[in-house]
């Protein structure tokens, strides 16, 4: 009876530390690791501080979604502008940005270049035209830095812009797609993009998502 009894409490004893050991280690497995973001993000992966939803009038919602900046379709442009500082030469900026849904530019990117503005669009004009807007009154479409570029729905594309005083470069993934030298040419923006000013983020009757948005100064 004793021997039985003893069998008895050393399995209920050893029951509770093998599912204790079990739960532990599947909370570890669902444990979230947050990465913090240093001075050189312009978007904390959180909230909208530091920007503004632009006010284009017949722009869709704007929202954070998890670590991304959601752009909703408008009947027109949707974006955010930056409100803090900013320079005008020698700095980068990268990002990632996806189209969602839509068939238009999921990034126009306006940004100062010295005293001018100009715009960065991808995936602009039904779905891909790539460009400068604008150069010598002349937008995406039309001047030397149009390329043409097919974008998949709901896959990020990394977006890198760098501004000196002499030329703006751009890349898409790891491939250039503009090296422009500035020289005498006249930089511009469309009226549709006055409100990105001095830098901005919009999306064209287009859902966009945008995320890790940061900026360095360019070494020389």
């Amino acid at each position: 009876m004793k021997a039985r009894i003893l069998l008895v409490i050393i399995f209920i004893l050893s029951v509770p530390f093998g599912c204790s050991n079990k739960q532990k280690g599947r909370k570890a497995d669902n444990d979230e690791v947050s990465q913090p973001k240093d001075s050189s993000y312009l978007f904390d992966g959180k909230t909208l501080s530091g920007w503004e939803i632009t006010n284009f009038g017949p722009q869709g919602p704007v929202y954070v979604s998890g670590d991304q900046i959601i752009l909703g379709m408008g009947d027109g442009c949707t974006g955010i502008t930056w409100k803090g500082d900013f320079p005008v030469t020698d700095y980068e900026i990268t990002l990632e940005a996806k189209r969602v849904e839509g068939t238009d530019f999921f990034c126009g990117m306006t940004f100062p270049v010295g005293k001018d503005p100009c715009t960065f669009i991808v995936g602009g004009w039904g779905g891909t035209v790539v460009g400068l807007s604008s150069i010598n009154g002349m937008d995406a479409s039309e001047n030397e830095t149009t390329i043409l570029r097919q974008f998949e729905k709901e896959r990020w594309y990394k977006i890198r812009i760098r501004v000196t005083g002499e030329a703006i470069q751009a890349w898409i993934d790891d491939e250039i797609v503009v090296d422009f030298a500035i020289g005498i040419n006249s930089l511009s923006i469309r009226p549709e993009v006055e409100l990105s000013k001095p830098f901005g983020i919009a999306s064209w009757k287009t859902t966009a998502a945008i995320k890790n948005i940061r900026i360095n100064k360019v070494q020389k």
